[in-house]
Parts: structure tokens; C-alpha cells; sequence
């Protein structure tokens, strides 16, 4: 997964991972099943943020620094943007080497700000740490009308 190149640069090499035996994996999970004991795997100084790409959507609010923080974040999406919730149609978690994994999350679910049925692609880049997440950055890059 890993190795050094002959200047001592870390080379981090994806591997497909299982979904269950990652902290990002699991979170998914339990967010797609609204499960909120997703929380018991969220770090208490947890670097969270949400972007959308060539999107007009007001994501200034989609951020947390704490774990209180995110529970704050995540009830006004579930008011705003998932108040039917969420079905997850795929979850490919990529392990990236020292705690970092690339993630595919692809969803569908009733879209509270248009107020019908969309598919969403989205890549989230996050850090775990003794099976706690830690950092999560995520970029919708769509959000399509079914």
C-alpha cells in the first residue's frame, strides 16, 4: 500500500478496502440507516466541511470543528436536505495509507431544497485515528433529478 521513493518520499498507493472495516465506512453507514450512534465513531475536535462543485447552494453552514458541532450540523441536514433520509447505492471506500481513506458515496435520496427525488455522486477525503474520525472533507459533484 505504502512504500518510499529513493528521495524518502512516502508514496501512498489505493487499495479498495472493505466498508465495514473502515471508521469512514461505518459512519456512512450508520448515516445512510439513521442510525445517530454514528456519533460514538466522531472525534471531539473533528474537522468537518462540505462543498459542493459548480453548485449554487449556500454551504457555509455545512461545517463543524467539534462533535457538538456536527450534531448541530447534521439535524439541519436532515431538516434541509435529507428530511425523507438517505439510501445509500454505493459506498467504495479506498484506503490511502496512515489513517487516510478516498471515499465514492453514491446515494439517492428526496432532496428537501428541491423537493423531489435525486441521485448524488460524492468524494469525501478523511482521516481516522484509533478508530475515530477525525477530518472529513466532502465534495458533492452532483445532484441529478430522477
Amino acid at each position: 500500500m505504502e512504500g518510499i521513493t529513493a528521495k524518502g518520499a512516502l508514496i501512498m498507493q489505493p487499495t479498495l478496502t472493505k466498508t465495514a472495516e473502515t471508521t469512514i465506512g461505518q459512519v456512512l453507514s450508520r448515516f445512510a440507516a439513521g442510525d445517530p450512534s454514528l456519533f460514538e465513531l466522531i472525534a471531539d475536535d473533528v474537522d468537518f466541511r462540505i462543498d459542493h462543485f459548480r453548485d449554487e447552494a449556500d454551504t457555509s453552514w455545512q461545517l463543524a470543528n467539534s462533535r457538538e458541532a456536527l450534531m448541530g450540523v447534521m439535524v439541519q441536514l436532515s431538516q434541509d436536505v435529507f428530511p425523507k433520509g438517505t439510501e445509500a447505492l454505493g459506498i467504495d471506500v479506498f484506503a490511502l495509507g496512515d489513517g487516510w481513506h478516498l471515499t465514492r458515496f453514491n446515494q439517492r435520496f428526496f432532496y428537501g431544497e428541491r423537493q423531489r427525488d435525486v441521485t448524488s455522486v460524492t468524494f469525501i477525503i478523511s482521516h481516522e485515528t484509533d478508530g475515530m474520525l477525525d477530518f472529513f472533507r466532502e465534495t458533492v459533484t452532483n445532484i441529478v433529478n430522477v
